[in-house]
């Protein structure tokens, strides 16, 4: 089987080759796994720095679903109702966008960082 499973069009975009990383999930499941977390990692590194670790937290929240899960179609299900909660959930894109609409624009709130000395 060849290494490469995704390809990279003119856009930029990557493409997945769904079957040939079906296979190899279902013919070496520990292959599958490095891969895909490359894959992964290579995504988040390529975006700005200060989003990285925000969403290395979601990777991390979405391997514990999977992990977790009875079988793939459960963690696909849970996975796919986070997607969901975060688009029309309490503080979701919608809420923030009809607050935009309705000129209810709320600032962010801010707080002071104290500065702790370091312990010797």
């Amino acid at each position: 089987m060849q290494e490469q499973q995704t390809e990279q069009s003119e856009t930029g975009n990557f493409r997945v080759d769904f079957d040939r990383w079906a296979e190899l999930a279902r013919t070496d499941p520990e292959a599958f796994e490095a891969r895909r977390s490359r894959l992964i990692e290579e995504t988040i590194g390529r975006m700005p720095e200060h989003k990285q670790q925000r969403m290395r937290c979601l990777q991390w929240k979405i391997d514990q679903v999977r992990a977790r899960a009875a079988n793939p179609m459960a963690a696909c299900i849970r996975i796919s109702e986070m997607m969901w909660d975060s688009l029309v959930g309490p503080g979701g894109l919608k809420e923030a966008l009809d607050r935009l609409g309705d000129g209810r624009f709320e600032p962010l709130p801010t707080a002071r960082v104290l500065d702790f000395p370091p312990r010797h």
